[in-house]
């Protein structure tokens, strides 16, 4: 079972939540950078944790702010340490205040063009801001064999468009609460070889009766996943093992051998 989206550098004892995922059943998973501050924590627990952790570099929205003016050379550098990468988390977020549209997606353009030149997996962060991100790939195609839009909460119109244009979707628990019922109906829509299973931990939390690994401050905990796929497995009508071995088939094809 494997984890496509995460953020293992924000636990104070990541090497004690990576043995815990494994007894869980977790046979891997994609790290995600989302600052130049994190990159190394991220490059050393993949460099600790080889097969099992594969790494990703990207600068998210929400810490634009915070870029030194060498920031695409440090993540070429990362890139070109962890030939296994991908590149994200980077994308859109219209909740953002002080950062322009423009100016977002003048960062994300470099990261599809890196992720273009290199064929490598992409994954993109989209918040209210669907016309912004299809700017953005009308202005720089993604890598041939798609991107992820992971946590995808968007409408069964949207699934059906995004994967027309090549995109992957990753689930997380967080769409298991009632109150987002719209957004978990959505993944019916989903072409079944696009699904991807994710955490997004520590956020992105299920709700207290999916959450098999509790953590203070409503931390959400990787090895929540089985539980998360079980909850997915309900809303479409599929035994959790089938669910679970497609989800993982989907994640090879798109990122490769993980675990």
């Amino acid at each position: 079972m494997i984890d496509v989206h995460n953020h293992l550098q924000q636990f104070d004892r990541p090497d004690l939540v990576v043995e815990t995922m494994k007894r869980a059943g977790i046979t891997g998973c994609v790290v995600n950078g989302t600052t130049e501050a994190d990159w190394e924590t991220v490059s050393s627990l993949a460099q600790r944790h080889p097969g099992f952790i594969r790494p990703a570099f990207g600068l998210h929205p929400w810490y634009l702010s915070q870029r030194t003016p060498g920031w695409l050379d440090s993540l070429r550098r990362f890139l070109d340490l962890h030939p296994e990468a991908s590149v994200g988390e980077c994308g859109v977020d219209g909740w953002m205040d002080g950062v322009t549209w423009d100016e977002q997606i003048d960062i994300l353009l470099p990261h599809l063009a890196i992720a273009r030149e290199r064929e490598l997996p992409i994954t993109l962060h989209a918040l209210k801001a669907w016309p912004a991100l299809e700017q953005a790939l009308q202005a720089e195609a993604p890598p041939s064999s798609g991107f992820l839009l992971h946590s995808f909460g968007g409408s069964p119109q949207q699934a059906r468009q995004w994967a027309k244009m090549g995109a992957f979707f990753s689930f997380s628990g967080y769409f298991l609460h009632a109150r987002k019922a719209k957004v978990l109906e959505s993944y019916r829509h989903i072409p079944t070889d696009r699904l991807l299973l994710e955490t997004d931990a520590p956020s992105m939390t299920p709700p207290t009766e999916w959450i098999t690994h509790p953590l203070p401050e409503s931390r959400n905990h990787p090895a929540n996943l089985p539980a998360v796929a079980s909850g997915l497995a309900r809303c479409l009508d599929l035994p959790c093992s089938d669910l679970i071995a497609l989800c993982d088939r989907n994640a090879t094809r798109f990122f490769g051998t993980i675990g």
